[in-house]
């Protein structure tokens, strides 16, 4: 197996502790050399400087914490030296395995005995999709050379575990994304899929999709290019199409649909804009466009383009308003505003009165 390189941390001296609890520990790049002169367990040392060791309880994300503008979070995990992420399940894990003693078996075979969050999750996924044809053992050595060697989706991993750590309000821990949510892991294996069918192995990655889908409930065809900072909340009944596209920092609430409108051929789905929000049940159907930061509502039917940043509700859905502030994905605001409601609700008193004849 060869070594992880993906990650290294700043290895802090004991001496450090009192001043630096509570802040975030600083990292430091390190070379392929360095990472694999490091002791067996994570933990290197040095000669002139004595004893070492990494201090995982004060690595804390700062990926997107702070801002939710787009043009701030779109810095990612590979502009930050090190992995506070990974740190962050390790220690969440260790904990929890001290809380839940009779889960530390489980704890230590997802988490604790590997070396990076690339081999915890390839782990994770290739034990939720195993089947008697498809063994957990082959499955981890495919998820293992994919994720090694793609550092656009060790990139994305860690961004969409950051999104639902973010937007999800029952995500407390990133380790419950990586070990628990669904969502989390439908999307990491549809990135596996994606990578698989774009090196021209199509069969293996349609194989994959229909596991997943089977395991998972969630339907993506690996030609779907998604970007990162995804979160898909629940998960359960998601389908997206071949052709379609999602751009970064999306939210897609469960049972949405982004499909065609018959059997032509060529490019036929939606094209989501970063920072949209897709509510539950929504359906857009066509080669059509969602803007930048637009809002669907939940069980709308969009068959029409929508404008950036705006807010589209019913059936056929329409557009109601505008958002002026910041990306609905980020905030997980599904309402479209008492304004809308409180002017329809005044419009249908009036239609009703004889005031005003009912739009068309």
């Amino acid at each position: 197996m060869m070594p992880c390189e993906c990650v290294v941390v700043r290895e802090m001296e004991a001496g450090e502790e009192g001043e630096s609890k509570g802040k975030a520990a600083r990292v430091l790049a390190s070379s392929s050399s360095s990472s694999s002169s490091s002791s067996s367990n994570g933990v290197g040392s040095d000669s002139s400087t004595g004893s070492r060791r990494c201090k995982s309880e004060v690595m804390f994300p700062i990926y997107v914490r702070g801002s939710s503008r787009r043009n701030l979070i779109s810095r990612t995990i590979l502009d930050f030296a090190g992995d506070p992420i990974w740190e962050a399940v390790k220690s969440e894990a260790k904990s929890e395995a001290e809380k839940e003693p009779i889960l530390s078996s489980f704890l230590y075979a997802s988490v604790l005995c590997h070396d990076c969050f690339e081999r915890a999750l390839s782990f994770v996924l290739a034990n939720r999709l195993q089947n008697p044809t498809l063994l957990a053992t082959q499955l981890m050595d495919i998820f293992d050379n994919v994720m090694m060697n793609d550092k656009e989706i060790q990139r994305s991993i860690r961004l969409d575990a950051q999104a639902f750590k973010d937007r999800d309000p029952a995500c407390a821990q990133y380790s419950w994304a990586l070990l628990y949510l669904k969502g989390y892991h439908s999307v990491q294996s549809y990135r596996i899929a994606h990578a698989l069918w774009k090196q021209g192995r199509k069969v293996l990655a349609l194989a994959l999709q229909s596991r997943i889908s089977e395991v998972f409930a969630v339907d993506i065809h690996p030609a779907a290019r998604i970007g990162e900072g995804i979160l898909l909340d629940h998960g359960t009944g998601l389908v997206i199409g071949e052709t379609a596209v999602v751009g970064n920092w999306v939210s897609l609430m469960q049972g949405v649909t982004l499909g065609g409108t018959g059997k032509e051929h060529g490019d036929r789905h939606p094209k989501i804009g970063q920072g949209a929000l897709i509510g539950a049940g929504a359906t857009v159907l066509g080669n059509i466009s969602v803007g930048d930061g637009a809002m669907v509502a939940a069980g709308s039917l969009v068959l029409k383009d929508l404008p950036p940043h705006s807010m589209a509700v019913g059936n056929p859905a329409k557009v109601v308003g505008y958002i002026e502030d910041e990306d609905p994905s980020l905030t997980m605001k599904h309402d479209v505003g008492m304004d809308y409601f409180e002017h329809v609700a005044v419009s249908f008193a009036d239609r009703d009165n004889g005031d005003i004849k009912a739009e068309k």
